[in-house]
């Protein structure tokens, strides 16, 4: 016997085409539809919105559609209350727990709505209680879940919130599409100047990720610069930005090569293992800047301002550094736990650090994410992370731009 659910979802459906990529999910979940109403919006800033029928042959599938439909922003017009069921093994969600988004979420229980209080996208739902009464939602990713937790499970008594800020703020106009690269590149700096500063003024941090080639581009000095200038809350990164960074502050080079010249040296190729051995000598990145061993480059200017950084390697790394989490899931938790009060996301020239933050980051978060590789500025979409925006171009020569926009007496010689 088939099973029906009305959902319904506003918003600026027939110019962002939201609307067909909804009925092609009812059908590849093996579900059908009826559009029971469609009222079209008047005027550039007004909402359209459509009431639909699903329908599938069981409940299991209709509550999977019915989550995977939540991506989109769409709501059951009846979402009840939320079912709950206790874990019962470590690390282990019970079967058909709810499986988040990165969206704005509410959870209706014991009639009552109760915001999720970190959204984030591919993790379950824990009711935290007192004395046996819901205090707060969180979001708990598998790796976390202990045995006994209260988990939300099921659709129902859950409703998402698509941001709709990124249409009407100037701040991001230009970016129309998910990829900027034919824009006037002036023109993206001081539109994303303009998202660090908001962010800053309203008193939120700016975290950014960032790969090795902030370093090979010889984008450094820019970095550094606004580090210094406050416009670097935050940084995430691998074992390479900092070993890299780290070597051309000792050395002048950037595996081997010579930043000031764009050549390598000779024992060029063996000043990276150098490095890191120097540092791991001293026992931490700080420990080198307060020892007087590193005396410059984008960590040095982190800690010398209070900066906070999260590294996480990977199978690849020399070394590591002392800083670098070895463990992916300490990782994880290490960057999660820098996330409060982050209100703007810069990603440069990492493909892999790149996404990994997407996964963690409410869609509320402005993110912009800058490579030269259009298949990294894509990536972030097609992973879910909605509010994301790439411009296509030269790490380098953006980020010496963005330092020109941001901090007025930088410029390099």
């Amino acid at each position: 016997m088939s099973v029906s659910e009305t959902v319904e979802v506003a918003g600026h459906l027939i110019d962002s085409g939201v609307l067909g990529p909804i009925l092609d999910d009812i059908r590849e979940y093996g579900g059908d539809y009826v559009i029971d109403k469609f009222e079209v919006g008047r005027g550039a800033h007004a909402h359209s919105r459509a009431t639909i029928t699903v329908t599938t042959d069981d409940d299991e599938a209709l509550q999977r559609l019915l989550m995977r439909l939540q991506t989109r922003g769409v709501n059951q017009v009846d979402p009840g209350e939320a079912a709950v069921a206790t874990a019962e093994l470590d690390g282990v969600f019970p079967d058909g727990f709810y499986s988040t988004t990165n969206l704005p979420t509410k959870v209706r229980l014991a009639s009552r709505w109760y915001d999720v209080v970190n959204p984030e996208m591919d993790c379950g739902l824990v009711v935290e209680t007192e004395n046996e009464v819901p205090v707060r939602i969180v979001t708990l990713p598998m790796s976390d879940v202990r045995a006994g937790m209260s988990v939300v499970t099921g659709a129902s008594g859950i409703r998402v919130q698509v941001p709709q800020a990124a249409r009407d703020d100037e701040t991001f106009g230009f970016m129309e599409s998910d990829v900027s690269s034919e824009k006037p590149q002036a023109v993206l700096v001081r539109q994303v100047a303009e998202g660090m500063r908001e962010a800053r003024a309203a008193g939120k941090k700016v975290l950014w990720v960032g790969g090795p080639g902030v370093v090979h581009t010889g984008a450094a000095p820019a970095m550094v610069a606004m580090v210094r200038a406050g416009f670097v809350d935050v940084l995430f990164a691998g074992n390479a930005l900092a070993t890299h960074d780290i070597e051309a502050a000792l050395y002048g080079t950037s595996l081997g090569v010579d930043l000031s010249m764009g050549r390598g040296v000779e024992h060029g190729h063996e000043h990276h293992i150098r490095a890191l051995n120097t540092i791991r000598k001293e026992g931490s990145i700080r420990a080198a800047v307060e020892n007087g061993v590193l005396e410059g480059g984008i960590m040095h200017a982190l800690v010398v301002n209070d900066k906070r950084f999260v590294l996480v390697g990977s199978v690849r790394d020399d070394g590591p550094l002392p800083d670098v989490h070895t463990d992916v899931i300490e990782g994880q938790r290490a960057m999660r736990a820098e996330l409060e009060d982050v209100g703007f996301c810069l990603m440069v020239a990492t493909m892999l650090h790149s996404v990994a933050t997407g996964n963690i980051l409410p869609a509320s978060i402005p993110l912009v994410c800058v490579d030269i590789n259009p298949a990294t500025v894509t990536k972030l979409s097609d992973r879910g992370s909605s509010q994301a925006r790439g411009i296509v171009t030269d790490v380098g020569l953006f980020l010496e731009q963005l330092a020109v926009e941001l901090v007025p007496e930088y410029r390099r010689a």
